[in-house]
């Protein structure tokens, strides 16, 4: 017989595919300026899973 893969909900981003970057706020630093405001968070963009690859699921 062959072992038959279940898929479980990976852990690291719950099923999501991407890990949501992190932010920085600091308002001693002026980070980047739009239009007139400027933001004082400095911000990663998202990232894949690195568990799951970006799919959402590992396999057992």
């Amino acid at each position: 017989m062959s072992e038959k893969k279940t898929k479980k909900e990976c852990p690291q981003c719950a099923g999501k595919k991407t890990i949501p970057g992190t932010c920085v706020c600091d308002s001693e630093w002026r980070g980047t300026q739009v239009d007139d405001d400027w933001n004082d968070c400095q911000c990663d963009p998202d990232q894949p899973c690195p568990t799951c690859n970006g799919t959402g699921f590992i396999e057992e």
